[in-house]
């Protein structure tokens, strides 16, 4: 892995806010993730369960979601925050949400309830040997 890089602060503010709005009444694990667009705007999104448990959708998916209704396609970073110290890390199907949206230079921060990173990863460390939009040409 990377050399751990603070997560900038304005993400983790984003992302630690859009935790606190989680609707989990399930799960009780509460995620808040924020972008950054390669136009520099921040958006963030929480985690949404429902009662057909497990058919939610994830904080990074919602962040995503609310990126290409806002008229972006591109995030150069991302601050993930689960509950607690441990490593909240995205599940399989939002490391290749990430992988659709971003370069490989991109930056994925792990953060935790103390606002430390915990880690750093570049797309390709998170998700590697990818399978892209290149791979359907």
């Amino acid at each position: 892995m990377g050399d751990i890089k603070q997560a900038p602060r304005d993400l983790v503010e984003a992302a630690l806010a859009a935790r606190d709005k989680a609707y989990a009444p399930y799960s009780k694990f509460h995620v808040g993730a924020a972008l950054r667009t390669e136009d520099g705007k921040v958006i963030a999104g929480c985690n949404v369960e429902n009662a057909a448990y497990p058919e939610g959708v994830c904080a990074e998916a919602g962040a995503i979601s609310a990126m290409v209704l806002s008229g972006e396609t591109k995030f150069d970073e991302i601050v993930v925050v689960g509950l607690g110290d441990v490593a909240c890390t995205p599940c399989g199907g939002c490391r290749q949400k990430i992988r659709e949206f971003t370069g490989s230079d991109a930056t994925i921060f792990i953060i935790n309830d103390s606002r430390e990173t915990l880690l750093t990863l570049s797309r390709d460390e998170l998700i590697p040997h990818s399978f892209g939009p290149e791979n359907l040409k």
